[in-house]
């Protein structure tokens, strides 16, 4: 056990007191061990976790960045910023679950859409509590193929901040 421990002290610099005792081979290894073990991680959380993600996942997405770097850098102990980064996804994954079945917890986490445009009609008071601007919603509009809010029976501000559209039946 005690040669296991000399030899990833020496290839990842596990004893290293400050980050810039670190060997500039010793750094990589540290990004190639954190590469897979974040691939590994991420396979904990869910698909969706990284596809539209709300505010509650770029958050996290964030932090684990962070976390992840200081393990990389040495700028904090390897193996506690792994655990962090994992307890951070775990705590994900449960608020996640937990929301699927709690609908309270999930508008407080990941938020609710806002209906923006109804039968062809802006709510302007929504709009501007979600801070768009007309040509923000012309854009968005645009993107769904229709060149007016007319042509909209409706239009919500989805949690992830990407609006969605639905077309006003011809």
């Amino acid at each position: 056990m005690e040669a296991l421990w000399t030899l990833l002290d020496m290839v990842l610099g596990l004893s290293a007191a400050r980050p810039e005792q670190l060997t500039t081979a010793q750094v990589c290894m540290r990004a190639v061990v954190v590469f897979f073990v974040l691939i590994a991680y991420l396979r904990i959380a869910k698909k969706r976790f990284l596809g539209q993600p709300t505010a509650f996942d770029a958050i996290l997405v964030i932090v684990i960045g962070s976390i992840s770097s200081r393990a990389i850098s040495g700028t904090a102990p390897f193996g506690a910023s792994l655990a962090g980064t994992l307890t951070l996804i775990v705590m994900h994954w449960l608020l996640s679950y937990v929301s699927m079945y709690v609908p309270g917890l999930s508008g407080l986490v990941k938020g609710h859409s806002t209906v923006i445009i109804r039968d062809g009609t802006v709510d302007e008071k929504a709009l501007r509590a979600a801070h768009m601007t007309a040509d923000d919603l012309a854009e968005d509009l645009r993107e769904a193929g229709l060149a007016s809010p007319r042509q909209a029976k409706e239009a919500r501000l989805e949690r992830s901040g990407n609006l969605s559209v639905i077309k006003e039946a011809s």
